[in-house]
């Protein structure tokens, strides 16, 4: 068999269009810069997990206010039982 020109066309089609692009960069770095795709913007969920992922500062932030958290969360809950099971007692503290 003998080898046609059909698959080499679209490699040289391909590389062609490499080199116009190289080219256009190079003559109109301003207009290639507007017309490139860029990523779309992070959604603020995700965007504050992928920070808590690369920042250790911001990780250690977020786990020291989660922690602060947890805690008063957990005294409201205490508070709440305590006056449940007493509601005539008065706090420890007043």
């Amino acid at each position: 068999m003998r080898p046609t020109l059909a698959p080499r066309v679209p490699v040289r089609l391909a590389l062609a269009v490499g080199a116009a692009e190289v080219h256009l960069r190079h003559r109109f770095p301003r207009i290639m810069w507007a017309l490139t795709p860029r990523s779309p913007a992070r959604e603020e969920p995700f965007a504050e997990l992928q920070r808590m992922e690369w920042d250790p500062a911001f990780r250690a932030l977020f786990r020291a206010e989660l922690n602060a958290l947890i805690v008063q969360s957990a005294e409201a809950a205490v508070t709440d039982l305590r006056h449940a099971i007493c509601p005539d007692s008065e706090e420890p503290g007043a």
